[in-house]
């Protein structure tokens, strides 16, 4: 049995009473990927020591996609973050519709999203790619589920798969978050078949609770055997909870996506 995809934790939701260094040596040892969160919350010179695989982290601290001042906002908060992402070996940033507060709650939300705003959004998406074209980095656009994130702009897994592929320059790719693409649409291989092309990243957690695989409803077993044979050979992160021992979450990960 081998492990196919290049796997990682976000580092953010495990041993919750472990300082942040501790637990990306955890998951280093283990020899896994870590993710990170909002760089300002940490000391980037610790991490920088560290020596860990860093798979991704968000790519901005504010702004929005689809409108003037928030696409300023974020370009500004983008080019701040790419030089922190660069130093620490980041492989990608991530993007959302808009910025999130407390609780993953969108700091502005849109219950209408018109023509101009997916205008805007698209050209606020091109200017994300000159930047990382000019700094040699990439960026991904994450899908958000409505019931965790409601009134987030460009959330369904739909909108962020019209947008890159609208897109469809190297730099920008999909953060395809499966535990968000099941509380907002379901059908997740199907789903994962029609982003294929675009995904950066595959992220997993299970529902409900947004805990390990094996701890909900979502046959990731299952999942990860249809990633392969639709030919996805590329990171798949755990941005989840543990449902326990953070240790036994970290094993049901693994587990699930060995093949």
């Amino acid at each position: 049995m081998t492990r196919p995809f290049p796997l990682a934790v976000c580092a953010e939701m495990l041993w919750p009473d472990r300082p942040i260094a501790w637990r990306v040596a955890r998951l280093t040892e283990r020899g896994l990927g870590v993710g990170l969160w909002n760089w300002p919350d940490h000391d980037i010179a610790e991490l920088e020591r560290l020596g860990a695989r860093y798979t991704i982290m968000n790519g901005y601290l504010e702004g929005r996609l689809a409108d003037a001042e928030g696409a300023e906002r974020l370009l500004a908060s983008a080019c701040e973050t790419v030089q922190v992402g660069k130093r620490l070996g980041v492989a990608r940033l991530n993007l959302h519709g808009t910025g999130l507060g407390p609780g993953g709650i969108p700091l502005r939300q849109s219950e209408v999203v018109t023509g101009a705003m997916w205008l805007r959004a698209r050209d606020t998406l091109m200017r994300i790619c000159d930047l990382a074209e000019a700094e040699g980095v990439v960026f991904t656009l994450e899908n958000l589920n409505p019931l965790d994130h409601p009134g987030c702009p460009f959330g369904r897994t739909a909108d962020v798969l019209a947008l890159v592929s609208s897109v469809d320059r190297p730099q920008l790719r999909i953060n395809l978050d499966l535990y968000h693409t099941q509380l907002g649409e379901g059908d997740l291989l199907r789903w994962c078949g029609k982003c294929l092309p675009w995904i950066g990243e595959v992220q997993v957690a299970d529902n409900p609770g947004r805990c390990e695989p094996g701890t909900g409803e979502i046959n990731y077993p299952g999942v990860a055997r249809g990633l392969w044979a639709m030919g996805y050979r590329g990171p798949v992160g755990m941005e989840a909870f543990a449902a326990g021992d953070s240790d036994a979450a970290v094993d049901a990960f693994v587990a699930a996506f060995t093949l």
